[in-house]
């Protein structure tokens, strides 16, 4: 089984060995980079990674620099950020930028080696559990069959929910009333006012006003369009 491995980006060399030996001893694989450019391009490049272990304090492009890349990339790496303790602000800002985790200088290696493979685990058993489907302002947990808007549960009766995960799965598509039925109630004879009383339930469950609903929408003389971003344009995929 391959080991896991960090990415450790300091322009210290000394602090670099020092952090190499702390992951080299917890069992994982460790690479370096002297700069964020360096560490940017390892990440690019197709290198795999289970965590960065980052200072935030480069020559060049700091850490602050290298955590708004990844994340505006939706590189969602862990990232354990270094910083000296009279850094505090730093710290904090590192971590509204997106870092998961941070360890003051100078540190115990027993700590940040324990703080690592935590990361790492977190990590692993969030991918690992994670059955959340994403779009807009609303989540649905394909394990539980759950929906939320905002946050908020929407309870859905089985028609309901088996109509809903048909939209989520295909945002942007126009579904007429006969393939809404035959995928919902599994029948070649089509009620097509059974779709249309189910639209009505959705719409009563999902939209902030039904009569004007700008997520579940009637593409006239075609059928029903589920846009997640509920503007008033089409949705385009």
């Amino acid at each position: 089984m391959a080991k896991e491995r960090v990415l450790i980006v300091d322009d210290e060399p000394a602090v670099r060995k020092v952090l190499t030996r702390v992951v080299e001893r917890i069992g994982l694989e460790a690479e370096t980079a002297a700069s964020g450019e360096e560490a940017l391009a390892l990440l690019s490049y197709g290198k795999t990674f289970d965590l960065v272990l980052l200072d935030v304090m480069l020559g060049g492009m700091d850490g602050f620099a290298v955590v708004q890349q990844l994340r505006e990339k939706k590189n969602e790496i862990p990232i354990m950020i270094l910083s000296a303790r009279s850094e505090e602000d730093n710290t904090l800002y590192g971590l509204e930028l997106g870092a998961d985790d941070y360890i003051a200088k100078p540190f115990n290696p027993v700590v940040l080696g324990a703080k690592i493979k935590a990361l790492i685990r977190r990590n692993k058993a969030v991918q690992q559990n994670s059955q959340a489907q994403v779009a807009g302002p609303f989540v649905y947990h394909s394990d539980t069959m759950r929906l939320e808007k905002n946050g908020v549960e929407i309870p859905l009766s089985s028609k309901e929910n088996i109509m809903m995960k048909l939209f989520l799965d295909h945002p942007g598509e126009v579904f007429t009333k006969e393939q809404l039925y035959r995928h919902v109630w599994g029948d070649v004879i089509v009620d097509g006012n059974a779709v249309m009383v189910y639209i009505s339930h959705l719409r009563a469950k999902i939209e902030e006003n039904p009569k004007n609903p700008c997520f579940l929408r009637t593409v006239w003389g075609m059928g029903y369009q589920f846009n997640p971003d509920g503007t008033e344009e089409p949705f385009s995929t």
